[in-house]
């Protein structure tokens, strides 16, 4: 008897693959939240300005090099926050533009978009507009300070945000050490959140819509973001009226919690509570943890500064590795202090597969004069077992899928997409 071959399983749908997004928004919290969208399965069309698109997209260097090695005028910084999108350029400053957006957001489930308050009202695209054509609509719209409060009408970027908002007078060194003063965090973390707490938010309306059959408005501005991830430290003052100061890489509660030096540089110790201290003091041969002033962590706070000279003087005594590998089995948080290239190139980040190359274009589609094909970008974190995120498209060229996206979704022909663009609306 002759057994018929088994069929390959077919790659799981993404969680989100029912839905249609359609992203008006540029730069990095708006894409960031779509991307999550993406990655989970949703379909998502990124609308870009003809011949420029997204800011990010000449925000370099670095930018990808082309097959000589030569580096192109296409920023890496697009590539971070748009993978899983197709690209469609509409000039939405013209009456057709408009009207192609607005028939597509008549069939989408989700908009997102980062003008600046009002911005969309005039080219008839704001929430008011769209919702009436559907009233399933999710529409989220990301700002600077949200649509109400005196600053409603400002232009928000994250290094301000993270100015005002007190998150850079707790990150850096105190003024009266080396290097001392307020310092941005490295990457843009406030954009970051917002284009989290977007994702969350816009989950949360669409759970909403299976009961009302409804969408709604969302209204997310960095400032309010920033405001709540101040998470602990706000806690503290608010309920305390302490003002937090900064501490370099130290804790304002738990201690030791910061970095140290070694014999070949400098490690990160997380010791979160007494029984990891214990285990550190005995492995390194103290009796600190019999100790009044070090016994316990609120001890420890109180008498840090008698404390972490004594801790240096023992971690310079070995290199880093040492120290990682004598503390590893006692389960005392240690680890070194990676750049970004160590990062990638360490076997756990390897292991779980962190990052990922796709290319743009499959063979015999790439078109002439485009340099770029493959690009890398750092793995979606979400890890769902049974609808896991799916990688479907490459961060795009610029208006990449613009004929098949018209096509698709709005049946125009090919004579249609050719009178648009010899318009200027594509």
């Amino acid at each position: 008897m002759t057994l018929a071959p088994t069929p390959a399983p077919e790659a799981p749908a993404g969680a989100l693959s029912h839905l249609r997004v359609l992203d008006l928004s540029r730069v990095l919290a708006g894409p960031w939240c779509t991307q999550n969208l993406a990655d989970l399965g949703a379909d998502v069309i990124k609308i870009e300005k003809p011949g420029e698109g997204d800011d990010t997209r000449r925000w370099g260097p670095p930018f990808f090099a082309d097959e000589a090695g030569q580096p192109t005028d296409q920023a890496c910084y697009f590539a971070a926050c748009n993978r899983n999108k197709r690209s469609v350029t509409v000039d939405m400053a013209t009456a057709e533009g408009q009207a192609l957006i607005r028939a597509l957001a008549a069939q989408s489930d989700v908009v997102v978009e980062n003008f600046k308050t009002g911005g969309l009202a005039r080219y008839g695209l704001d929430y008011a507009s769209l919702s009436a054509l559907n009233p399933r609509l999710i529409y989220c719209s990301v700002t600077g300070f949200g649509h109400t409060g005196p600053y409603a009408p400002r232009a928000g970027y994250d290094l301000l945000v993270q100015a005002m908002s007190g998150l850079m007078s707790v990150t850096g060194r105190p003024d009266d050490e080396p290097g001392g003063g307020p310092l941005r965090v490295g990457v843009a973390v406030i954009d970051l959140f917002t284009g989290m707490y977007a994702t969350t938010a816009i989950l949360g309306a669409l759970e909403a819509r299976h009961r009302t059959g409804r969408g709604q408005h969302i209204d997310m501005a960095l400032m309010d973001v920033a405001m709540a991830v101040l998470a602990n430290q706000g806690a503290g003052y608010l309920n305390s009226g302490q003002v937090p100061c900064r501490l370099g890489n130290s804790h304002p509660s738990v201690v030791p919690y910061q970095d140290f030096p070694t014999a070949d540089g400098r490690m990160l110790l997380a010791i979160g509570n007494d029984g990891q201290f214990a285990r550190f003091c005995a492995a390194a041969g103290t009796g600190w943890a019999q100790e009044p002033r070090f016994a316990t962590n609120a001890a420890r706070v109180v008498h840090r500064a008698a404390l972490i000279p004594l801790m240096e003087a023992i971690t310079r005594q070995r290199p880093t590795a040492e120290w990682i590998v004598l503390l590893e089995d006692k389960a005392v948080p240690c680890g070194a202090i990676h750049d970004i290239g160590q990062a990638f190139a360490d076997p756990q980040v390897q292991a779980r597969g962190l990052a990922v190359t796709q290319r743009r274009y499959a063979d015999g589609e790439r078109p002439d004069g485009e340099v770029v094909d493959r690009v890398v970008t750092a793995a979606s974190p979400l890890r769902l077992s049974e609808t896991p995120p799916t990688l479907r498209h490459a961060p795009p060229a610029l208006g990449q899928h613009t004929d098949a996206v018209l096509a698709e979704r709005l049946g125009l022909g090919a004579g249609d997409i050719a009178g648009l663009r010899a318009r200027g609306v594509l």
